[in-house]
């Protein structure tokens, strides 16, 4: 199989699953205990919490472990905005923007029902959320902003040198999905106040994130769910010890390699993207214009494809029409049709991505099977 789905999951990294296999069945010690086992396990825990801090420049004690950032992203958007209101602010509005991915918009949603008002803003034709759209929106203050770094169906970066600043003047808490963005190109998080990434996009275990809390000046959040008070008391839970260490050393990896990735990435990436088009250069880069990640391109065929046709043509080839949270659904990607691509203009669209152990030949490989099935389908 040809994997171009690196923005759904990464494989995790052997060197990554070498680290974690003592801390299964030999160094099984639960962190919480006093005793020698425990005292290793949590030892392992607080290292594993500096590299992924190292990762993001910033301080260990501002990174609380979850189970993935869709729990981050529930705990920062409900856990302030809870925190706030119980603490006598009057401010309701939550604002988000229509691209964001699944978790962050149905965890605005959710708190309409407990009396707040969420504001879903509207993004241009690149994909990208414009500043004079959020300083409108930001006329009335809101509680909170989350705005995506990078979005997980097109790879299209938001402005936020330019974004961040008007947030932080408005006086309002902001919220940052990197999950897409974490370890793959550098990240400035001076301006934000909370931020949620995954391990299993950056080549580590599936089942552990983190939720980076800024600690000066503190940002406070109201616990999604209660327990023993670990990471802080933010977050209960018997932490997954084998999970965290393996997270750690493949944020260690990903802080190493991030600048000779990202080169390598690209180049394949614009390879695949050149490869494609110059057989069929009706072919259109969605989001194209704007700014992007390294390794991703949303692809839309030309008229007369439909891309899960061709996706079935091409059973050794791992692709996807957009998120796999929503791939079941069988619907148009809500993503691009945010973007002003009508549903015909979506079901054509394929999100294709390359990673670490994707090679040369595997894009001349790829090239080949879809030129041989668009050609196919095309006659």
């Amino acid at each position: 199989m040809i994997y171009l789905d690196y923005l759904a999951t990464t494989p995790c990294d052997p060197v990554v699953v070498e680290t974690m296999l003592p801390w299964f069945a030999q160094d099984f010690g639960n962190a919480g205990s006093l005793h020698a086992a425990g005292r290793k396990a949590q030892a392992a825990v607080e290292e594993a919490r500096q590299s992924v801090a190292s990762l993001l420049g910033v301080h260990e004690r501002e990174i609380i472990f979850t189970s993935g950032a869709t729990e981050a992203n529930n705990m920062a958007i409900k856990g302030a905005a809870r925190f706030l209101r119980q603490h006598g602010d009057s401010r309701r509005r939550v604002i988000t923007v229509a691209t964001e991915h699944k978790c962050v918009l149905e965890a605005v949603k959710d708190l309409e029902g407990e009396g707040f008002e969420p504001v879903i803003l509207p993004v241009e034709g690149d994909g990208r959320l414009s500043p004079f759209v959020l300083a409108e929106a930001l006329r009335d203050p809101p509680l909170l902003v989350s705005i995506m770094a990078a979005n997980n169906e097109t790879g299209v970066l938001h402005d936020m040198p330019s974004l961040a600043p008007l947030v932080k003047e408005a006086g309002s808490l902001l919220h940052v999905d990197m999950a897409q963005v974490a370890g793959k190109i550098p990240f400035d998080l001076s301006l934000v106040d909370l931020a949620s990434l995954s391990s299993h996009k950056i080549y580590g275990p599936k089942g552990v994130g983190a939720l980076y809390v800024r600690h000066r000046p503190r940002v406070r959040l109201q616990p999604l769910f209660s327990g023993g008070g670990q990471e802080r008391g933010l977050r209960s839970g018997t932490l997954p010890v084998p999970l965290i260490v393996g997270f750690g050393y493949a944020a260690q990896l990903a802080h190493m390699k991030q600048s000779e990735e990202s080169s390598r990435l690209s180049l394949l990436r614009d390879q695949l993207v050149q490869k494609l088009c110059d057989g069929y250069p009706e072919c259109v880069v969605n989001g194209g214009a704007a700014p992007r990640l390294p390794g991703v391109v949303n692809l839309r065929l030309p008229k007369g494809f439909i891309a899960r046709d061709v996706m079935a043509a091409l059973p050794d080839i791992a692709c996807s029409t957009g998120s796999a949270c929503t791939a079941a659904s069988g619907v148009p990607s809500y993503v691009l049709e945010s973007m002003g691509l009508s549903e015909a203009e979506a079901q054509r669209s394929l999100r294709l991505s390359v990673g670490r152990f994707t090679s040369g030949n595997d894009i001349d490989d790829a090239v080949m099977q879809f030129r041989a099935v668009l050609d196919g389908q095309a006659t």
